[in-house]
């Protein structure tokens, strides 16, 4: 007569650390050893099914056709719902991308609506999805629940979410036309010299990195004004460090150079070039120096040149935030800026998994500041305004034929 209390206990006790596989198995060398009837004996004490014990006692006999280090044959168990219903993903991402904040291809993404929420929108469109399997799902795809964080520089403008969409549509619109598509901003100004440098990195234990106490600008050492470019498409960066002011002079020029060393063999048929830029900064959308060098570029270059500003507030979401700036802050990590030289060296050796480049070069030219920009020069711009917030959103055409190099 079978035991199955002493099957119980023996399994009772062995259960929590079997997986699937051991479990099968467990069963049937009780079966086997338990004789006629061992299977329904075993299954009545454990719980497993009368066909798990079946298929473990067919293991045993003839060998396992499962792999050891797996529980099933390949393709055992049910299909993922992405799989099964091949719109599904599609419908979850449209859902909650009108939700989204920041850059989409950025891990800081979130959405504002529940996960039961989104679960019975889906449900609406004829999907069977529970809300758990929705968290699942969202973070694959790289979303995350995040508390509130500072980050606003200013107060929330009304135009603030409609902006955003625009740059997108008119972003969007430019990469699909395959023309060049850049994000630009200055990156935070550093002190050259031997500086503490935020982060750690590997040295012997016992021997760190010594730097000065206090951080004082050093005349003779100066310091550095990052100024960089994100190529959209092309997923490159480029940054010029300057060692004056860091004015709008600057910022077009380093457009400029960027331009001639790589924009123009990378889009040799470009009518236009899309700029997103900040609001404020070197960049600012109310500085007629920006504009001013903007139209000399636009002469020298022959296409036109679209500049949509971020919302104030806002910068943060700059794409070159989190594409370009951030890499570069990560690979410079507790390392002492001690000259323009390493400053250059490191910026050029950042790098990224998903295929980041980024070049980079000393500007020695003064940028002097406090120059203005009289009526009769800004009158001669010819600049065209969207029709939605054109003090944020306007193209500066070509004044004269484009000047021919050489």
């Amino acid at each position: 007569m079978v035991d199955h209390t002493a099957i119980r206990e023996r399994y009772d006790v062995l259960s929590p650390h079997l997986d699937e596989r051991g479990r099968r198995s467990f069963a049937a060398g009780e079966a086997r050893a338990a004789g006629y009837g061992g299977i329904a004996a075993v299954c009545q004490a454990t719980g497993i099914a009368a066909s798990t014990i079946g298929r473990g006692l067919k293991e045993l006999a003839r060998g396992s056709d499962v792999a050891p280090h797996r529980v099933r044959r390949p393709g055992g168990g049910r299909k993922a719902l992405v799989v099964k219903d091949a719109t599904l993903l599609d419908d979850l991402l449209a859902l909650v991308s009108p939700s989204e904040r920041g850059d989409p291809m950025s891990p800081l993404r979130w959405t504002c609506k529940s996960l039961r929420r989104l679960a019975a929108e889906l449900a609406a469109r004829g999907h069977q999805i529970s809300h758990t399997v929705v968290g699942e799902l969202l973070k694959q795809q790289k979303f995350s629940l995040q508390a509130n964080s500072k980050t606003r520089e200013g107060d929330c403008h009304p135009d603030r979410d409609a902006q955003f969409a625009h740059i997108n549509a008119s972003v969007t619109q430019a990469l699909n036309e395959q023309q060049p598509v850049i994000s630009v901003d200055t990156k935070k100004k550093e002190l050259v010299g031997d500086f503490k440098n935020a982060g750690r990195e590997w040295r012997p234990q016992g021997a760190p990195e010594e730097v000065r106490v206090h951080d004082f600008l050093i005349k003779e050492f100066g310091r550095a004004v990052p100024y960089g470019i994100y190529d959209l498409a092309a997923n490159a960066g480029w940054v010029s460090v300057g060692i004056d002011h860091d004015t709008a002079a600057f910022a077009v020029q380093t457009i400029r150079t960027w331009w001639r060393s790589v924009g123009a063999k990378r889009y040799p048929a470009a009518k236009r070039l899309t700029i997103t830029a900040d609001g404020g900064g070197s960049n600012g959308s109310r500085l007629r120096l920006w504009k001013r060098e903007l139209q000399a570029l636009a002469n020298e270059l022959g296409i036109d040149i679209s500049v949509h500003h971020f919302p104030p507030g806002t910068s943060k979401w700059n794409r070159i935030e989190h594409r370009l700036f951030s890499f570069i802050s990560m690979n410079w990590r507790a390392k002492p800026l001690v000259s323009y030289r390493v400053i250059v060296d490191l910026i050029s050796a950042t790098t990224t998994d998903t295929g980041l480049t980024v070049r980079c070069e000393l500007d020695t030219n003064a940028y002097p500041k406090g120059i203005t920009v009289p009526d009769e020069e800004m009158d001669a711009i010819t600049i065209t305004h969207d029709e939605f917030r054109g003090e944020w959103n306007y193209t500066i055409r070509p004044a004269q034929p484009p000047i021919q190099s050489g």
